[in-house]
């Protein structure tokens, strides 16, 4: 009996053992490929996470907002007929637009500062007319015609408000005129136009700083 009991036993040792065998190299495949996926996932959310930082990134990049332009910047005149021609247009637009408010009543510092621009004013153009003359050039007699908008945007008005919205107009205008006055000074080789510039500069600058002051109050 013990003769046939011992092949029986190693036979089934044998037999256990290859199952055994076999369920721990299922184990560890089973281990390595869980691992294999673990080690994907990690890497697919490191992707992701740099591919969102870097798209956060661009969109942080693309919502950052211009600087608003300027609204009293010129553009440097080409010539000297040019800058004359713009010059008494802007004479023309202080003059046409201080006469409106006066019209319309203005009254007190407003009264007094549309005066000052309709005198001297009408003294830059007498200035400018025989420089012009001599070049052949023919000085504007009207506003050009932003300014005459404006000046029908500013017939809708009255009061304080018209008042306050001369003001404001002034200022820009005169900081426009400043910008193109100094702008031509260091362009132009004309004797005359230098010392045109030389003369209004000063009183333009006088303007600007009058309205600076009051179309802020």
């Amino acid at each position: 009996m013990k003769k046939y009991l011992l092949p029986v036993a190693c036979c089934a040792a044998l037999v256990f053992g290859n199952v055994a065998c076999t369920d721990n190299q299922k184990t560890a495949d089973n281990t390595e490929t869980a691992n294999n996926e673990a080690n994907d996932n990690y890497m697919r959310n490191a992707t992701d996470g740099e591919t969102n930082a870097s798209n956060d990134g661009d969109t942080t990049g693309a919502a950052t907002a211009a600087p608003a332009a300027d609204p009293t910047a010129t553009a440097p005149h080409k010539d000297d007929p040019e800058f004359m021609m713009s010059a008494a247009h802007s004479d023309q637009n202080e003059i046409q637009l201080s006469k409106l408010v006066l019209e319309k009543g203005a009254t007190g510092m407003v009264k007094d500062h549309a005066n000052m621009m309709i005198k001297d004013h009408t003294k830059s153009t007498a200035d400018l007319m025989p420089i012009a003359k001599k070049k052949g050039v023919t000085l504007p007699t009207d506003m050009d015609a932003e300014h005459k908008a404006i000046a029908e945007q500013m017939k809708t008005l009255s009061g304080k408000e018209l008042e306050q919205r001369y003001l404001q107009q002034m200022q820009m205008d005169h900081q426009k005129t400043l910008n193109t006055l100094q702008a031509h000074s260091t362009m132009t080789q004309d004797a005359d136009l230098k010392g045109f510039i030389a003369k209004v500069t000063p009183v333009v600058q006088t303007h600007l700083d009058m309205f600076k002051k009051h179309a802020a109050m």
